[in-house]
């Protein structure tokens, strides 16, 4: 069986400015993937190239043994990041879930996806705020109904770009036991950009550190060394002698 997702000698160029290059690596069925850099080190670039958004320069990315466009839009669910959303649309947490499952603003909702839409919200805890506007939601409440609208079809590779940012510890807590649900029930595989080691280290199952090219990739044990580390983000912290 094809790898889930398989990247190999990826380079993509924006017109004389190479974003990323060097990018080889692939995830099997069920592995939860994180991807670490600093800012500007192409995480969203890479991201963007696996949804089929930005073309390879050169090298290959194939999803379940195709090329990104090839896929069916229901096998890759995506959380962006909260700020992204504009607050002021006139929509309710509802309407959110609906629009990932119908792949549009609902105009009218049937009865038949009001059950699937509050059985995804009560999946993530937050089948209270179903008929709450979501310039109403705080970050963490926004980011449960996003991933209620990426799980809503039942994807078969969830892909997140720092999806705990504006979340408290509560709320994030939430959010990886849910994904770690998924992934034991639904064997989805999960690609998920983040700032946070101690993620990375307790909640992946493989780690890619990403400075516009590959660093490493492997376990988080084989990926998260402290000489990896310094080639990815260079000076993190101070260490002092002891006497």
């Amino acid at each position: 069986m094809a790898d889930a997702v398989t990247v190999s000698e990826l380079k993509i160029k924006l017109g004389d400015f190479t974003a990323i290059a060097d990018i080889s690596f692939s995830a099997s069925v069920g592995d939860f993937v994180s991807i670490l850099g600093p800012n500007g080190s192409g995480k969203s670039t890479l991201l963007k190239a696996i949804l089929g958004l930005m073309p390879p320069t050169t090298g290959k990315i194939q999803l379940f043994g195709k090329e990104p466009k090839q896929i069916p839009p229901e096998w890759i669910g995506y959380i962006p990041q909260v700020k992204t959303l504009d607050r002021s649309f006139p929509a309710t947490s509802c309407d959110l879930v609906a629009s990932g499952f119908l792949r549009r603003w609902p105009a009218g909702i049937q009865t038949c996806t009001h059950e699937i839409i509050n059985e995804m919200l009560e999946l993530v805890g937050a089948s209270h705020l179903s008929h709450k506007p979501i310039g109403w939601l705080s970050g963490g409440e926004l980011q449960r109904v996003y991933l209620a609208r990426a799980l809503v079809r039942k994807p078969r590779l969830l892909v997140l770009d720092e999806p705990a940012t504006g979340i408290d510890i509560v709320g994030e807590d939430d959010m990886y036991r849910i994904l770690e649900d998924c992934l034991a029930e639904d064997e989805i595989t999960v690609l998920m950009v983040t700032h946070d080691w101690l993620v990375a280290r307790h909640h992946a199952t493989h780690t890619l550190l990403l400075n516009r090219r590959m660093i490493a990739y492997g376990t988080p044990e084989e990926a998260l060394t402290d000489d990896n580390i310094h080639r990815t983000f260079g000076h993190v912290g101070h260490q002092h002698a002891t006497i």
